[in-house]
């Protein structure tokens, strides 16, 4: 059974903390869904990944493509997971569902402490997850650095 990690953005972008965090999703062998709720924010946030740092290469797709299923990162808006994710990282208040969490090795939801809306969304995941009986941590980077601010 899995767990839902919260990550609360307040320093630094999606754009930033996303590529880590799929750095260490790839190390440790899992596959990943990047889920988002707007096609043009993903392809944003692929065209992102492609400029990442020379020294460093994430292989990942757009879904939609003949190669999903070999994809070890594929950027989505849909539910269906076509490369066999073992980690979903939901972005802009994608859903995720308890079935899900439990099912998958990791979900991640990152969302944005600016923006209230976000806040609200990520809140009512927590409380919903929680709820259903899954592993959840909240984790926070108001610091300068991640610390784990909770935990269910």
């Amino acid at each position: 059974m899995g767990a839902a990690y919260f990550y609360h953005l307040t320093r630094r972008p999606l754009e930033v903390t996303l590529p880590q965090l799929l750095d260490k999703a790839l190390a440790a062998g899992w596959r990943v869904a990047v889920r988002g709720v707007d096609a043009a924010r993903m392809d944003r946030l692929d065209a992102q990944l492609w400029l990442g740092p020379e020294d460093g290469f994430l292989p990942h797709g757009r879904a939609g493509g003949p190669h999903d299923a070999d994809q070890p990162v594929l950027l989505t808006t849909d539910t269906a997971s076509p490369n066999g994710a073992a980690c979903v990282m939901a972005v802009d208040g994608a859903e995720v569902t308890p079935e899900e969490v439990q099912a998958l090795e990791r979900a991640c939801i990152l969302f944005d402490g600016s923006d209230e809306v976000a806040l609200a969304r990520a809140r009512a995941q927590w409380k919903a997850l929680t709820g259903a009986g899954c592993a959840a941590q909240y984790w926070s980077e108001e610091t300068g650095k991640w610390q784990k601010k909770a935990e269910a």
